[in-house]
């Protein structure tokens, strides 16, 4: 990435921002390179709110803010094509940008990765010509679910058929159902290329689902044979998210993204190297993997911003508190309760995902078990991170009371915005499920695990219990799943589904606090290990509370330690209640991100003052 952008540091003291110990343990060993350029760059003038109350103005004015934030972003980058093949820089990228502009984070994220990143993947050995979208003359897009046909998008309806005498492609959507729902093909931005999902028919043959380039509109609109119509307004912020539809439209051969998936040759027959229309279709879309990891992380960083922005206000807005004395909100317990318990949920989502991406890069080069592996974990991780994002945001807007709710205080959009990633690259209960389906089937034999014992100090203890849940819930749902007949899958997976979604979730805590224990044995003694093994223990309890009778039950919990759950949970909130500034001064988030939104300075209600009113002319008498 170039380097040539500068911003000042977060708030703080002590070490550069990002080479903190704990903000290291948040962004990786190595945060200044991979973070370095995008906390520089959310910090720059293009990416500040703009002044006045309607912080940007109508919906239509925001969304072409979007698209030029995108232009200013592609014209900072040393090449294009850098996000697109670097998953960490794709990840950074959603990390930093979601959370000052969650419309900006999704046409990004769109281009880079799901658009060219494909043609890079699928790109016909180097020789398609990729400089319009490098250059942004020309805007990508993902063109794949459908109307009738979301996370069950290998049966889109879509047609491309082969046409050996023109020696290329003809597309056409054939009824309502399988218009393409919620593309950004709309006229904001610019001239749009898409790749669109559609079933190859070739030699009177169903071939299965590719993807193919197609140019979508130019500066006056839809090309010939495209229909574009914009849905009705969405949740969150503005994305001019379309139907789009073709009429027998013709591409040339050259439009199909080929590769061990399938090609039609010379010859004009169709070949291919995966068996399948299944697997041919999920190598062909590939990159919603990738496009998991960047939900994890649009979510990750909005639940840090917006806890920062909680805790930042929680320590300004003073209130009563008897005798004529005044305190911060932040003191009471009831206020900084639930923020510590979220802040120990923010660490444990940060280092989940870098678990996870790290994990799915090893196997990207490793036999096909270890991806397959990697990939659950990637699908796991994105739906509990999601959510908990969601808790999150939710709870921290809640602690800001109604300046929580003023779009100006930068937490309103992100509550809505999580849940376009909660459904994003497949919604998260389709996605568990079908990981759970995969770990249920995975085995052992799910037989009740053996006693665990330990102490409630002990965070290697407390992660072998949140394993011991695990294996509880999968024990449960395949003695659920044994009395029914194999020859009914449907009602096999609703006998064990509801058991073998709750060991996803334990499975997703589990390896959160396994990467807690593994943070927190990395770092030195001293104040940074305590405050992160505080955190660690008030995450795993929190976690093991939920389930402490089965845990009692199945002998792995002593009645002592269940009933001691609520006194050790109690002492980490107060141990970490007086740390909670320093906690979100660890996040690295720049001062003039910081400086958008009003509730995080001191002086707040100078935002709302009326340099007109009569205040200030009794002021100067």
């Amino acid at each position: 990435m170039t380097t040539t952008l500068t911003g000042t540091g977060a708030t703080g003291t002590g070490a550069e921002p990002l080479e903190r110990p704990l903000t290291s343990v948040l962004l990786g060993a190595d945060a200044r390179r991979e973070h370095g350029f995008w906390r520089r760059l959310v910090a720059t003038e293009p990416f500040r709110l703009p002044p006045g109350p309607e912080t940007g103005g109508t919906p239509e004015e925001r969304l072409a803010r979007a698209y030029a934030r995108l232009r200013t972003l592609n014209d900072a980058l040393d090449s294009a094509a850098r996000p697109a093949a670097d998953p960490r820089a794709l990840a950074a990228l959603h990390e930093w940008l979601a959370p000052v502009d969650p419309a900006l984070a999704t046409i990004a994220g769109i281009h880079y990765n799901l658009f060219l990143g494909s043609l890079l993947d699928h790109g016909a050995d180097g020789l398609r010509d990729l400089s319009d979208f490098l250059d942004l003359r020309r805007t990508g897009t993902f063109l794949c679910t459908e109307v009738a046909h979301g996370n069950d998008a290998a049966a889109v309806e879509t047609t491309a058929a082969f046409d050996p005498v023109r020696d290329g492609f003809v597309l056409h959507t054939p009824h309502c159902g399988a218009q393409k729902f919620m593309p950004n093909t709309g006229l904001a931005g610019g001239p749009k290329s898409g790749l669109v999902a559609a079933r190859l028919l070739a030699d009177g043959t169903d071939h299965g689902v590719f993807l193919l380039l197609v140019p979508l509109t130019d500066a006056d609109g839809p090309l010939p044979g495209v229909r574009v119509r914009r849905l009705p307004a969405r949740m969150g912020s503005p994305v001019d998210h379309s139907l789009t539809s073709f009429d027998h439209v013709f591409v040339g051969r050259d439009a199909l993204l080929t590769g061990p998936q399938g090609r039609i040759d010379d010859d004009g027959v169709f070949r291919s190297a995966v068996e399948g229309r299944r697997r041919r279709f999920l190598a062909s879309i590939a990159r919603v993997v990738a496009g998991r990891i960047c939900m994890s992380a649009s979510a990750v960083g909005s639940a840090r911003a917006t806890l920062a922005v909680a805790v930042r206000y929680g320590g300004h807005r003073h209130v009563s508190a008897g005798r004529g004395a005044r305190l911060p909100v932040l003191a009471y317990r009831t206020h900084h309760g639930p923020l510590a318990e979220a802040m120990a949920t923010v660490f444990a989502m940060s280092l989940l995902h870098r678990r996870v991406l790290a994990r799915w890069e090893a196997a990207e080069s490793g036999p096909e078990p270890a991806r397959e592996a990697a990939e659950r974990l990637v699908d796991i991780a994105k739906g509990w991170i999601t959510w908990q994002a969601r808790a999150v945001i939710v709870e921290s807007r809640e602690r800001c009371g109604a300046q929580g709710l003023l779009e100006n205080n930068g937490m309103s959009v992100l509550v809505t915005g999580v849940e376009g990633a909660i459904t994003a690259e497949g919604d998260n209960l389709a996605v568990h499920a079908r990981a759970a389906a995969a770990l249920l089937a995975a085995g052992p034999a799910h037989e009740p695990p053996a006693p665990a014992t330990g102490d409630l100090t002990d965070l290697r203890f407390l992660a072998a219990l949140l394993a011991r849940a695990e294996q509880l819930w999968f024990a449960r749902a395949a003695a659920r799943m044994a009395p029914v007949a194999h020859g009914n899958p449907l009602e096999r997976w609703n006998a064990a589904s509801g058991p073998a979604l709750r060991g996803v979730d334990a499975h997703a805590c589990r390896e959160a606090a396994e990467a807690y224990a593994d943070a927190v044995e990395a770092l030195p003694a001293g104040a940074d290990r305590d405050r992160l093994d505080e955190l660690a223990r008030l995450f795993a309890l929190g976690r093991i509370a939920r389930v402490s009778g089965d845990l009692l039950a199945a002998g792995h919990l002593s009645a002592g330690q269940v009933e001691a759950l609520t006194d050790r949970t109690e002492q980490l909130i107060a141990a970490v209640a007086p740390h909670l500034p320093e906690l979100a001064d660890s996040f690295a988030l720049p001062d003039e991100m910081l400086a958008d939104w009003p509730i995080t300075g001191a002086r707040y209600a100078d935002a709302y003052d009326d340099p007109d009113a009569h205040w200030h002319r009794e002021a100067g008498r």
